[in-house]
């Protein structure tokens, strides 16, 4: 029951955040705080729950196989979705006009905020690096050894990467049962992934934990170089600096309690 509870509330922050940027648009500037904030919350993870179990688990050589692996996936993945956005909007080429207005249109569409792979992006980010991430929040409550900045980080961050991912689904001409639909599956996902960790995989040998950890950390490392604080930095400017720190000492004092 704890693990459905704690499933339930880390996944609800997707839910919550694929709502508001389904039907609300914010300034550029707090979604920059919220993804800043993210970004600084999920390397306390990465570092802390995630990469530093799996090495205790299974040794230098698993961390570091499972780390590039998820590394890789998410890149491949999210260069793939790029282009898959950029073709449902194609730039055009042959306008001679070259005001200023003209510009801005012709560079939105290859700005992650605007293409819509932002939010095909931070889908996978979560998919990928969410599932493992959930199950290892699921043993650390089955082994009875707490979990609650892992599950901080996982909310925090969760919010405004769906927001921001809706968001920028809604910018690509997705419709709102398109948006809500997916976010609330990837919910209901990382909901079970969580108590299928506190139920079969509470007992399993620390190797079998060790490549999603690991696995996990990659992608999550991943997912900040290439899209988190990318888009924080282009919405918010050298200031998401100081909102990312605070996400960092946030989650690292709760990791800390």
């Amino acid at each position: 029951m704890d693990a459905l509870i704690f499933g339930v509330i880390a996944s609800s922050a997707l839910v919550l955040g694929a709502v508001f940027g389904a039907r609300i648009q914010l300034p550029k500037p707090v979604l920059a705080i919220m993804l800043s904030f993210a970004a600084g919350a999920l390397i306390t993870a990465l570092s802390f729950e995630l990469f530093e179990d799996a090495y205790e688990h299974g040794g230098i050589w698993r961390a570091a196989i499972g780390l590039i692996v998820g590394s890789v996936v998410f890149t491949v993945l999210s260069a793939w979705l790029d282009r898959a956005a950029e073709g449902r909007h194609p730039e055009s080429h042959g306008s001679e006009k070259l005001d200023v207005d003209a510009a801005a249109e012709e560079k939105a569409p290859s700005t992650a905020s605007t293409s819509g792979a932002a939010g095909l992006a931070l889908l996978a980010a979560v998919t990928l690096d969410g599932v493992p991430e959930n199950i290892a929040l699921g043993v650390s409550l089955g082994q009875g050894t707490g979990g609650l900045a892992l599950l901080a980080a996982i909310f925090v961050s969760n919010f405004p990467e769906a927001l921001v991912g809706s968001a920028s689904m809604r910018a690509q001409g997705r419709s709102q049962k398109f948006i809500l639909g997916t976010w609330f599956a990837c919910a209901a996902l990382l909901t079970l992934a969580v108590v299928v960790g506190a139920g079969p995989l509470s007992n399993s040998a620390p190797e079998t934990i060790s490549l999603p950890l690991a696995f996990a950390a990659g992608a999550v490392l991943a997912s900040l170089a290439d899209t988190l604080m990318p888009e924080a930095y282009e919405k918010g400017g050298p200031l998401v600096a100081i909102s990312t720190t605070a996400g960092f000492v946030l989650s690292f004092v709760l990791a800390t309690l």
